[in-house]
């Protein structure tokens, strides 16, 4: 990386949308369904790669992402989280204050105008360029919905959006993108239409199935009995990247039903940090189910203000079991883990078709 021009991607969560216009030696994360540009002999030294605050190794404690040395890095947002490793979110920030010393003063630094957390980094020192999104004051702004917005350089358009993602946080991610390109010399209306070509990654609201449920013998024709319910996987597994990945889906499809299926299973999660966030990042669900196995503490507890709204069970056969009582045509169905959840797509999608 040291011959490249490095891009940091140093998100505290999210970090799904590394879409680059400009031909990266590599693009680091999730798994790419269409790359946007060729990965061999890449005619520009560019190397993007996602930051990661964990440790570096069993004999250095550092976050990996000091040792990277960027000459663009993104702070796109920053709250707490790897509790296994971090004592409070002050201590993330410290790190990431580290991140920012490594940024050369010819370099720039994109950050969230949204995050205050990224502001008191910011004020523990930095000294490279600052570009700011987010904020009705920030450098670049959206105006629009999600999936099809104007693109603001400090009031004036430059440029516009419109493409197959949706949510909030990805808008976000578009505009941050847009100011780490605009660094290396790609102009902002540009890089909006590499962002028109992107399709999203794996595993962030991948459909995996769409199934038309089975009607019985006796059951008339309608157009609302044959809706298909559509299977989705999603990395999410942090309260607010799962309410953030809710609101999306809600935007998109208005009143139809979400049912969001769920397993607390990161690191942070299983030690019960975050547990009183449940039920607030399940706000926009109609139902939840939740994937208790292997948990130290009491899911139905922490869900128990979400009344009937909320199912638990210790297996992932029983948590298909519930979902497969409750699906309706025309429901959407969100499965969220960082893991491999025990094959729940496929077994949701199998048993509906029965």
């Amino acid at each position: 990386m040291a011959s490249r021009r490095g891009w940091g991607l140093g998100w505290g969560r999210g970090k799904g949308l590394c879409s680059v216009k400009a031909e990266p030696a590599k693009r680091a994360g999730d798994t790419e369904q269409s790359p946007l540009a060729p990965r061999s002999q890449p005619s520009r030294p560019l190397f993007v790669i996602e930051a990661d605050e964990y440790d570096t190794a069993f004999f250095d404690k550092r976050s990996k992402f000091v040792h990277y040395r960027p000459r663009t890095a993104i702070l796109n947002n920053l709250e707490f989280d790897h509790a296994d490793i971090f004592d409070n979110l002050a201590a993330i920030e410290r790190q990431f204050h580290h991140l920012v010393r490594t940024v050369p003063a010819r370099g720039r630094v994109v950050v969230n105008g949204l995050e205050e957390s990224l502001t008191r980094v910011l004020h523990q020192g930095c000294w490279s360029e600052v570009r700011s999104f987010g904020a009705a004051v920030s450098d670049f702004t959206a105006r629009g919905e999600p999936h099809a917005f104007d693109v603001l350089h400090k009031g004036e358009h430059v440029a516009r959006v419109e493409w197959g993602l949706s949510g909030v946080h990805n808008q976000l991610n578009a505009l941050a993108a847009i100011a780490a390109a605009e660094h290396v010399g790609v102009a902002p209306a540009v890089a909006a239409e590499a962002l028109a070509r992107f399709e999203n990654v794996k595993r962030r609201m991948e459909v995996r199935a769409r199934v038309v449920l089975p009607s019985p013998p006796t059951a008339s024709t309608n157009s609302s009995a044959a809706s298909p319910v559509t299977i989705y996987d999603d990395f999410a597994h942090h309260p607010t990247a799962i309410r953030t990945t809710i609101n999306g889906l809600r935007r998109r499809i208005g009143s139809a039903r979400i049912l969001a299926v769920f397993e607390p299973r990161s690191n942070t999660m299983k030690l019960g940090a975050m547990k009183s966030q449940l039920p607030w990042s399940l706000e926009e669900a109609d139902l939840a189910f939740c994937h208790s196995g292997g948990l130290d503490w009491d899911a139905a507890e922490a869900l128990a203000s979400m009344g009937a709204r909320a199912q638990v069970s210790n297996t992932v056969d029983a948590v298909v079991a519930q979902v497969l009582a409750q699906a309706r045509p025309g429901d959407h169905i969100v499965c969220m883990s960082n893991g491999g959840f025990g094959g729940i797509h496929g077994k949701l999608a199998t048993a509906l078709q029965k």
